[in-house]
């Protein structure tokens, strides 16, 4: 009886040591940390703070190259919710024929938010980029659903062909090549002699121009001051 018992037992034993063994083995193969990147992306919407890493290409420059043609195909994806023929109906949106160079809010009847009526100023080229880009930092509590286009190429097809449904405003001035790149370097230019002017101004750089002899003035040697100094006497 006392044979089995021990049988049993050790039988026992051995399973939990197996159990742990198992247990520490499976937990260092599928570990449980937080992935790098969350999520899954979606075209069309744009990443929470992207677009920080790079210089923005600014939109009078996408403008200059922009495709009206390739917007209407982009522009689909708002056909559901606005029309854009000339006195079209509001749907859930409202109707955007001549939109470019109105105020906000300017279609009479419609119900637009408080939000984007708040939004001072005209739907110019620059606005309506920003909308585009996120319509709920544009104006924030916006009724508006759609997240926003993420590729700057695409937003400025949208918007020529916006502009050519009854605007037809005249495009903005693109930058000069290298204008960019010349006001970088002398806003450095400028960083560099700020500093250059703190550290000649500093303290540290005063007390070494004091401690240093003027140009010409004979130097003292102090034995030999010592030394004359007991002749004196």
């Amino acid at each position: 009886m006392d044979n089995r018992t021990n049988t049993i037992a050790g039988w026992v034993l051995a399973g939990c040591v197996s159990a742990l063994g198992l247990t520490i083995a499976s937990g260092m193969v599928f570990h449980d940390e937080r992935p790098e990147k969350m999520g899954y992306p979606i075209e069309g919407v744009v990443e929470e703070g992207a677009g920080g890493g790079e210089a923005e290409v600014p939109i009078a420059t996408l403008l200059a190259s922009a495709d009206a043609a390739a917007g209407a195909e982009v522009f689909k994806k708002c056909a559901s919710c606005h029309t854009i023929n000339q006195g079209g109906a509001a749907g859930i949106g409202p109707n955007l024929w001549g939109v470019l160079g109105k105020v906000h809010g300017h279609q009479a009847g419609f119900a637009y938010s408080d939000a984007l009526k708040g939004v001072p100023g005209n739907w110019d080229f620059e606005a309506m980029n920003k909308w585009l880009t996120s319509p709920r930092k544009y104006a924030p509590g916006t009724k508006m659903s759609f997240a926003g286009l993420s590729n700057p190429q695409e937003r400025a097809n949208v918007i020529a062909y916006l502009n050519s449904q009854g605007s037809n405003l005249p495009l903005p001035a693109a930058p000069a090549p290298g204008a960019e790149a010349g006001a970088d370097a002398a806003a450095a230019g400028n960083e560099t002699q700020a500093e250059a002017n703190v550290t000649e101004g500093s303290p540290t750089a005063d007390m070494e121009d004091r401690a240093t002899p003027a140009s010409g003035a004979p130097s003292v040697d102090p034995a030999a001051a010592e030394k004359g100094a007991e002749l004196k006497k």
